[in-house]
């Protein structure tokens, strides 16, 4: 469709089978939408294009390995489409590693980024607040952390529509003095800095909106987002199951059903559909493994939403204009650095 933002999607990617990312990518076509499907000779791909490949990463291949061992992936092949012009965005439910290492690879970091970082939302009853990095550094330093509160607040005024976004650290108390030596030092740089930052906070607040931008490294942010997935899921599962063992939980559940389903839904990660890797120079949505149709859908759009608002040209900007620490040593980042799913 002429005019529609491209995005290119790996179909091959996540454990639901190809089936499932056809039918969300093509409940996310619309006219100014327009899925690419990046796949196998012979998938049904209900109408949609789709770019033939003849390879396919898996979950528990190395990602670099992968990337160089298979350059016609369904993944790779989908990134790189980005880098040569002809899609403006991919998707990918697929091993996250490798979606890292394929977009450091073809689409690059934009100049003055360290390193790319993972924004995932987090439901709260104030709206989702951004988390970051959620997975793609388990090792940072002082100053990798600066620049994920400047990525995390473009993100933040971009896609969630916040003015001037509160940026908070993540650490095992608020005051100042808490904390390892990396939240020690990335404290000190942060508020240092101009960035709205209002201090440390604990990982309990992160569901009651703890800020609208949380920092943390690689490591820690993925362990939050797995904790919180978790509980989330089992604790929802657990009332279900209570109110339905007993007569009197039954009744009382019609009651609360309506309730309950709108606190699933915002819940539900499938409400968001996927995670943004800020920092290269094109739009890249990672999409949770198990993505359902619904979540498929919701990536897509996510990802058309950071073309439309131009994020990557807001980041590059920014990036451009904040000037390296000279209180750190700052060395470029290796692709050892990438994380396997």
């Amino acid at each position: 469709m002429a005019g529609a933002i491209r995005v290119a999607v790996d179909a091959l990617g996540g454990d639901r089978g190809p089936e499932a990312v056809v039918a969300g990518a093509l409940a996310a076509r619309s006219e100014t939408v327009e899925p690419v499907l990046f796949g196998p000779a012979g998938l049904d791909s209900a109408g949609l294009e789709l770019v033939t490949t003849t390879q396919a990463i898996e979950m528990h291949e190395k990602p670099a390995d992968a990337v160089r061992g298979k350059p016609d992936s369904s993944l790779v092949a989908a990134c790189r489409a980005v880098h040569e012009g002809w899609a403006e965005a991919v998707v990918s439910a697929g091993n996250t590693g490798a979606m890292l290492a394929s977009c450091l690879v073809y689409m690059r970091r934009l100049p003055g980024v360290l390193r790319p970082a993972i924004a995932v939302m987090v439901p709260t009853p104030k709206g989702p607040s951004v988390l970051v990095d959620a997975g793609a550094n388990a090792d940072c330093r002082p100053e990798h952390l600066l620049q994920f509160a400047v990525m995390g607040s473009i993100f933040a005024e971009e896609i969630l529509d916040v003015r001037r976004p509160c940026i908070r650290l993540l650490s095992i108390g608020e005051e100042p003095e808490k904390g390892n030596q990396l939240t020690l030092q990335a404290h000190e740089l942060l508020a240092a800095s101009s960035l709205p930052f209002a201090g440390n906070v604990e990982s309990r607040w992160l569901l009651a909106h703890a800020a609208d931008v949380v920092v943390c490294d690689g490591f820690t942010g993925n362990v939050c987002l797995k904790l919180l997935e978790g509980t989330i899921r089992t604790t929802l599962d657990w009332l279900r199951s209570e109110i339905a063992a007993t007569p009197g939980g039954k009744l009382g559940g019609l009651l609360v059903r309506p309730a309950a389903r709108r606190l699933r839904a915002h819940l539900d990660p499938d409400t968001y559909g996927g995670a943004y890797l800020l920092g290269l120079r094109g739009v890249a949505v990672i999409a949770h493994g198990n993505s359902s149709p619904a979540a498929i859908t919701s990536a897509i759009r996510l990802a058309a939403r950071g073309v439309e608002h131009g994020v990557v040209a807001k980041l590059g900007q920014r990036m451009a204009e904040e000037p390296a620490d000279d209180r750190v040593s700052i060395r470029a980042p290796s692709e050892s650095n990438v994380q396997e799913r």
